[in-house]
């Protein structure tokens, strides 16, 4: 396909092409993280869409979910095959508006694309961190992101959204940094993760341990632990379906024959299992297994209530516009979970909207269900950029 043919068939309400950038932060000063260890500098590598305006107030900074990157929208080149993670969701007249809003994704830190993590080099020894790489927490990410934000000259967000991991940002920041957003948008999340969701991470970590390329983190870049990464790939997976896609797109249906094979070593005999596999092998092409150790981690490690000993005390610090999305088939962030902290942020006094969505994708509904999302994300992010608008509006007469 020519250059031409294919700018083409780039849809006129996308974003288009956009061009990664990256920036370098506490180089003066390193990041203390919540270990107690310090990291710096820390490159951040993230992308921009849309115009910030001339009051810089119409910043829309997205958190990406556990094994995303910075590019959620456009097409770095022509022929690109396939657009950002949120590209149906972010661009002109969009759920998230590029002709209103300057929005922002990065790359978390402790990631592998870009952003600084265990797979960078260590400037002090001049090899690679891996598991000499500080241990994160989730708030180690959000303030990297925050430093960011300010350091593309905004103090103050329109909002924050971000769903799974992305959601729990999204948390962190409302009760962390309350002056930076004006509104948080919760999808698919929680203030913790549950048992079930720790086991399910503990056992892809297992996998990744016990692949003999590992070398105990310190393994060959050219040779890395692809069977385990593929397994832990697979596993996660699993979590981010519904019983119901599962049954309706593979069902019990065979691979390639309409007879059992009866062998034993036969390891795409059925239709999903097959669906898995090709999953874990298009993941270790893309992505680092220390980074998925360090990343599974830091979502075990989150519980909003920590902040101040009980989750409505934590939710009392945002002062945020909260709109907390669940999906009616999600069970690995369950409706139960969004309920829990809607009910504590109520309690806290806080403006908060709460709409349980049905769709039939689990927990990866949020990536795949657009529309019914940009129907309540539009509305929600107008009324929050007009109620910040007649606060500034406010601010001025009362200063004058």
């Amino acid at each position: 396909m020519s250059v031409s043919s294919a700018q083409s068939a780039i849809p006129e309400d996308s974003v288009g092409l956009v061009q990664p950038q990256s920036t370098v932060l506490f180089q003066d000063s390193p990041l203390v993280l919540a270990s107690g260890q310090t990291l710096g500098p820390i490159t951040v590598a993230y992308e921009t869409y849309g115009r910030l305006n001339e009051a810089r107030d119409n910043g829309v900074f997205v958190c990406h979910a556990l094994t995303g990157d910075a590019h959620a929208a456009g097409r770095h080149h022509a022929d690109d095959p396939k657009p950002g993670w949120w590209d149906p969701l972010i661009g002109p007249g969009r759920g998230i508006d590029t002709n209103e809003y300057f929005v922002i994704c990065a790359n978390v830190l402790g990631g592998c694309q870009g952003t600084t993590g265990p797979g960078s080099i260590n400037p002090q020894t001049g090899r690679r961190y891996n598991l000499s790489f500080p241990s994160l927490t989730v708030g180690d990410m959000v303030s990297v992101h925050s430093e960011l934000v300010r350091s593309l000259g905004i103090e103050r967000l329109c909002g924050v959204i971000g769903g799974s991991l992305g959601g729990m940002q999204v948390l962190d920041w409302a009760v962390r940094f309350p002056d930076q957003t004006a509104a948080a948008i919760v999808i698919a999340s929680g203030h913790h993760l549950s048992a079930q969701g720790i086991a399910f991470n503990a056992v892809g970590r297992r996998a990744i341990y016990a692949d003999p390329a590992f070398q105990g983190g310190s393994w060959d870049p050219e040779s890395p632990p692809r069977f385990g990464l593929a397994l832990a790939r697979m596993i996660a997976h699993i979590t981010y379906l519904s019983e119901d896609s599962i049954a309706l797109k593979f069902g019990r249906r065979l691979q390639d024959s309409d007879q059992f094979a009866f062998d034993i070593l036969k390891e795409t005999e059925f239709r999903i299992e097959s669906y898995l596999h090709h999953q874990g092998k298009r993941f270790v092409q893309r992505f680092d297994a220390n980074s998925y150790l360090y990343l599974t981690r830091a979502m075990d490690y989150f519980d909003l209530a920590r902040y101040s000993g009980s989750l409505a005390e934590s939710c009392a610090r945002a002062s945020a516009r909260f709109l907390v999305l669940s999906y009616d088939t999600d069970w690995l962030f369950p409706t139960s979970q969004s309920r829990e902290l809607t009910s504590a942020l109520l309690q806290a006094g806080k403006h908060v909207s709460f709409l349980e969505l049905d769709c039939s994708f689990g927990h990866d509904s949020f990536l795949i269900d657009i529309d019914p999302l940009a129907e309540v994300i539009r509305p929600f992010l107008k009324q929050t950029r007009a109620s910040e608008q007649r606060r500034a509006a406010r601010t001025r007469t009362d200063s004058q």
